[in-house]
């Protein structure tokens, strides 16, 4: 694909802005954290929505009647997973009740309508919103459980090491995997428009193996290098998870172009001008962050 300026400009232009209400979100507390990502996930189940209606035009009727009750259901899991990320004063009992007594109550809502609606939940609605509580919720619940610190609480309760590799652990690893896919995408891009040649696949035509390749390769790199020096981090773990997010990230990308070529569509969303929607956006997080979650379980807890 060649180098187009004036397309450079609007995705550095857009990706800045994008870049400090991510940082800000991310970084300012543990509600910011939550609250950003449950922006995106509304966003995400949206355009999902948009995606299946355009492939499955017979589900149109029964997917936009039930999709908030299922993507509320993500949301409730987002809660579940946050841990003390949402406490108030010490107390993060309220909304752990408030999401349990509403699952019973969703659960009712989708029957009644089903039951008694003009819109029932036929099977391929069913399918298709269940398998959006995998692709848009699962990766979101996770994150907030990465963030939340409880992966490294459970062998050491209580215990003040636990909690310091929590809070570390917790407030590293999203910047990491946010950080390698921005340059990722950022160097398959320039690397792709100067010398890529081989195109990646036919689902998107303009990605190349060469921009694909040195994407990984410098993504990896150069977060390595910034934890090693600018954060005295530990190198096999910047290394791993950098790898992880930049190569499973890009088969998210993949899949989300399969599922936009099915619906016929360009970009899932125009919510950022040179990027599209938040699936556009999103796309290599969503199947990324189950990558990392399952590092966490296996080498660092």
């Amino acid at each position: 694909m060649p180098f187009d300026p004036i397309v450079f400009r609007t995705r550095a232009l857009t990706a800045f802005v994008y870049a400090v209400v991510m940082m800000a979100g991310m970084l300012w507390n543990g509600w910011s954290f939550f609250c950003l990502f449950t922006l995106v996930h509304v966003g995400c189940w949206h355009e999902y929505g948009r995606l299946v209606n355009h492939i499955h035009p017979s589900a149109k009727g029964a997917v936009d009647v039930h999709l908030h009750s299922f993507s509320f259901v993500g949301w409730c899991a987002m809660i579940f997973a946050s841990g003390d990320l949402l406490s108030i004063g010490g107390n993060r009992a309220l909304l752990g009740s408030i999401a349990g007594i509403s699952i019973p109550l969703l659960v009712g809502t989708v029957a009644y309508r089903h039951f008694y609606g003009r819109k029932p939940l036929t099977t391929l609605a069913f399918k298709a919103l269940g398998l959006g509580l995998l692709y848009l919720s699962l990766p979101w619940t996770l994150l907030l459980y990465i963030r939340s610190g409880a992966p490294w609480m459970a062998g050491g309760v209580g215990t003040q090491l636990a909690h310091g590799m929590a809070e570390v652990m917790g407030r590293t690893l999203p910047l990491i995997m946010i950080a390698s896919i921005w340059l990722n995408d950022t160097m398959a891009y320039l690397m792709g428009s100067f010398f890529g040649r081989t195109p990646l696949s036919r689902f998107s035509p303009k990605k190349t193996w060469e921009g694909t390749v040195a994407g990984v390769v410098l993504s990896v790199g150069l977060v390595t290098a910034a934890g090693v020096y600018g954060m005295h981090g530990e190198a096999w773990i910047y290394a791993w998870v950098s790898f992880l997010s930049s190569t499973i990230g890009s088969l998210g990308d993949l899949l989300e172009s399969w599922l936009k070529r099915r619906a016929g569509v360009k970009d899932s969303g125009q919510f950022m001008p040179g990027h599209g929607g938040f699936l556009d956006r999103f796309d290599s997080l969503l199947l990324a962050v189950p990558a990392v979650w399952l590092f966490c379980m296996i080498a660092l807890r």
